[in-house]
């Protein structure tokens, strides 16, 4: 490659993968997003993060009469919602942990298309009272069905630890908690940020003059 010309910057969306009123997902992507703008790559231009917020896309239920895999788009939400997706090179999906799973908002966004997210790295994090593990698992293995290519390792946040609570709040479930992870989450994110613009580079052999 000729030493003048530079791939494009590789952007990755940071996915908030639940639209429930009150949740926490927001302010724990806002900290990812905090987190990865510190990295070297994003700070020399290379790595760019958009903000991805299922509770803004207002997906309704899949209703399209064609399988995703065909590609074969009937309805203006889902050709929005493909266009969001095909522009990212990369994503990091935060996810909390309901009923031992992921939000059905994410499943059902996810099930909407199949081409735009084959072949793309993902990062995962989870957030919940003890980290969310077992929502990652199903996210995990359902990424895997649409062709991603998924992070061995994954973020967990516990809502007792790395979340500062109001005095004697702690079993409100509508109370604020601010966001406070251990630094070794930091790194831990960090290190994911790595890991994707690595795995995005690799898929990007093509540079920008």
């Amino acid at each position: 490659m000729n030493s003048t010309q530079q791939h494009r910057p590789i952007m990755v969306g940071l996915v908030v993968g639940s639209s429930r009123q009150g949740r926490r997902g927001p302010a724990v992507a806002g900290w990812v997003a905090e987190t990865a703008a510190r990295h070297p790559a994003t700070k020399a231009g290379e790595v760019t993060v958009e903000l991805i917020d299922l509770a803004e896309q207002r997906l309704p239920m899949l209703d399209e009469p064609v399988p995703a895999r065909f590609g074969d788009y009937r309805h203006e939400h889902t050709r929005r919602w493909s266009t969001v997706v095909a522009a990212c090179d990369a994503f990091i999906f935060v996810t909390p942990e309901y009923n031992s799973s992921v939000p059905a908002v994410l499943k059902n966004a996810i099930d909407h298309l199949d081409a735009e997210w084959r072949g793309k790295p993902a990062g995962l994090l989870s957030y919940g009272a003890r980290g969310g593990g077992r929502a990652a698992a199903h996210l995990r293995a359902i990424l895997g069905e649409v062709g991603m290519k998924v992070r061995p390792d994954h973020v967990e946040l516990q809502l007792f630890t790395d979340f500062q609570w109001p005095a004697g709040s702690t079993s409100d479930p509508t109370a604020k908690a601010r966001i406070a992870p251990a630094p070794e989450r930091a790194a831990e994110v960090t290190l994911m940020v790595t890991d994707l613009v690595a795995a995005g580079r690799a898929a990007d052999p093509v540079p920008v003059s």
